[in-house]
């Protein structure tokens, strides 16, 4: 039987093909274009060419290394820096531009986690300047630590005790999450003014659980306040966790350890982690964090291969 032109159109739609009545009155093809999907941009930080040692790794060859390998940003390590002066901010970020790459994320270190109100608030300030030195740079957001008691002074020792520690005497984890909420609202109307966003990371001490992340979180509720998701600061699995985290983070920071990890290893399985990215409809930045201790110039480009893969 044949089919009326309406009718012909309904059936084209229901299949996806794109018709239109011509000038004439006749059905026609219409070109339109595929449906793009946005494609993850994956940056490195700093950090996976460094690890703290004595020697300090130039920011400036991690952007040369970083454009040469194909990468879309870079990720800056405030304490990797060499200075802030204005001459050395902005050659930065003029390299960066030339070579087609953002700086997109500047990662720094504060602790809120001190009864004494002097001490948080020199971190208070000490992120509002490392704000003016991520305008300064271009980046349009910056890492933010809760901080942490410092009752296990060694690192290692507190990441061995699952990365939770005792409080002060005479004090409660419910003091020290004030603090830091607190510390953060402070933050806030200098950040919104400034168009930097804080990305508050997983980094132990307060948000070393799910459930103390999103407390802070949800306490400062505010959206200039979101995720920095590190796949690799997790205890015990981390995918359950991930999916928790995953709808509330801009950024997430990707962990790799090859050659065995300098503080522990993870056996991530970046193939799922990308699926619960993508259900949660993630689209912000993917940072590399190379974290092993085989030679960057080895193990950046074999982690860079495996983010893009599952990426893809």
């Amino acid at each position: 039987m044949k089919q009326t032109r309406r009718e012909m159109l309904r059936h084209s739609l229901a299949a996806g093909t794109a018709l239109s009545l011509g000038a004439t009155g006749e059905i026609e093809p219409v070109v339109v274009a595929a449906e793009v999907k946005p494609r993850i941009r994956i940056g490195v930080s700093t950090y996976s060419y460094w690890h703290f040692d004595k020697v300090k790794y130039p920011v400036e060859k991690v952007i040369e290394n970083a454009a040469r390998l194909g990468f879309d940003g870079v990720e800056i390590l405030h304490r990797q820096m060499e200075r802030e002066d204005r001459q050395y901010v902005n050659n930065l970020k003029k390299m960066a531009f030339s070579l087609g790459l953002d700086l997109f994320f500047l990662s720094i270190h504060q602790n809120f986690v001190w009864p004494d109100p002097a001490k948080r608030q020199q971190n208070i300030d000490h992120t509002k300047r490392c704000i003016d030195l991520a305008v300064a740079l271009g980046c349009p957001a910056i890492r933010l630590n809760s901080g942490r008691w410092g009752t296990i002074p060694d690192f290692q020792k507190m990441l061995d005790a699952g990365g939770k520690e005792a409080p002060l005497p005479g004090y409660s984890d419910d003091d020290a999450f004030k603090w830091c909420i607190d510390s953060i609202n402070e933050c806030l109307p200098y950040t919104e003014a400034a168009g930097v966003v804080l990305a508050l990371e997983n980094h132990w001490g307060l948000t070393t659980s799910v459930e103390g992340l999103l407390r802070i979180y949800k306490g400062v509720n505010s959206p200039w306040l979101t995720i920095n998701l590190d796949t690799g600061n997790f205890v015990g699995d981390p995918y359950s966790q991930l999916e928790q985290l995953a709808p509330h983070a801009m950024v997430v920071q990707a962990k790799t350890y090859y050659g065995g990890g300098h503080y522990y290893t993870r056996e991530l399985d970046y193939n799922r982690i990308a699926g619960i990215l993508r259900k949660a409809g993630f689209k912000g930045y993917i940072s590399l964090e190379m974290e092993g201790k085989e030679a960057a110039d080895l193990a950046v480009p074999k982690s860079l291969a495996l983010l893009r893969k599952s990426f893809a």
